[in-house]
């Protein structure tokens, strides 16, 4: 077995997303974080009362959005007529494939009470095979959303596998996604496949990677190898990703991720003809 290392950090920045509300995202994104294209924390924010903000409608086509709540809730819909809520701990895969048009809003219950608003988007590349595939959803509830407990280690199992439990998310491509949190003086040695892409995102505490700390607010970008070794003297919590090198073109024009200029051109054609969904 061999130890992935830590090749290198990236800092967060905070920027303003949708209808106005904050996310802390990576300084650097793009190639070094291959199929990964963004890594959003939305929050973690207190709204007041009808202050909560979130993404009116908006078409995507040629990705996948990953988003995966920790606090608060959130309903979304679309132009197939599709709609449903997310609380804590649901995940929604959605697979925009040739094109979706969708609303991610918070539920009118959060509006009318305020409170904390934490989660994740993350949205993974597609292969050009796969660009224009037909659009599809997966709803995970958290009563259905894998988790297990060890040694002070606690994990989600977004999609791959972790400590023995296995995702039911089915991904275009292979996806390792996990959250975990881990005790003061936890460890945890998590295998991930030789030739993947692999990083870290620590959004609370501090974890050590093979002896090289990363602390809150950071992503770590990990060398090849076939295994993480991680170890929290003062507690953390972080995510792991992991996926396949896409090594294609790649041609990015706001919610349109597709691999030529000319097909960038087709999407807001079809957006704007009603043709994109």
């Amino acid at each position: 077995m061999s130890e992935r290392l830590l090749k290198s950090v990236i800092p967060t920045h905070r920027v303003k997303e949708g209808g106005g509300f904050w996310v802390r995202r990576p300084a650097a994104m793009g190639s070094l974080m291959s199929p990964f294209l963004l890594l959003d924390e939305m929050g973690p924010a207190n709204y007041g009362p009808g202050e909560a903000v979130g993404a009116p409608w908006h078409p995507h086509r040629g990705f996948e959005t990953v988003t995966y709540m920790l606090s608060g809730k959130m309903q979304h819909e679309d132009s197939a007529g599709n709609h449903g809520d997310l609380t804590p701990g649901d995940v929604q895969w959605m697979t925009a494939g040739r094109g979706i048009i969708h609303s991610e809003e918070p539920h009118e219950d959060f509006q009318k009470t305020g409170g904390l608003m934490h989660g994740f988007q993350i949205w993974v590349n597609l292969p050009a095979k796969d660009k224009m595939m037909e659009p599809r959803y997966q709803e995970i509830p958290s009563s259905q959303s894998p988790t297990i407990e060890k040694n002070g280690v606690w994990a989600r199992v977004v999609a791959g596998q972790c400590m023995g439990v296995d995702s039911q998310i089915d991904t275009v491509i292979p996806i390792t996604y996990i959250h975990l949190k881990m005790s003061p003086g936890s460890s945890l040695i998590q295998p991930i496949n030789l030739g993947l892409n692999c990083m870290l995102y620590l959004f609370n505490g501090s974890v050590e990677i093979s002896g090289k700390g990363v602390k809150d607010g950071n992503l770590a970008l990990l060398d090849d190898g076939s295994e993480i070794n991680l170890v929290s003297q003062e507690g953390c919590e972080l995510l792991i990703l992991a996926g396949p090198e896409i090594n294609e073109p790649i041609a990015r024009y706001g919610p349109f991720v597709m691999n030529t200029r000319d097909e960038i051109i087709q999407a807001i054609d079809d957006y704007n003809n009603g043709t994109l969904a």
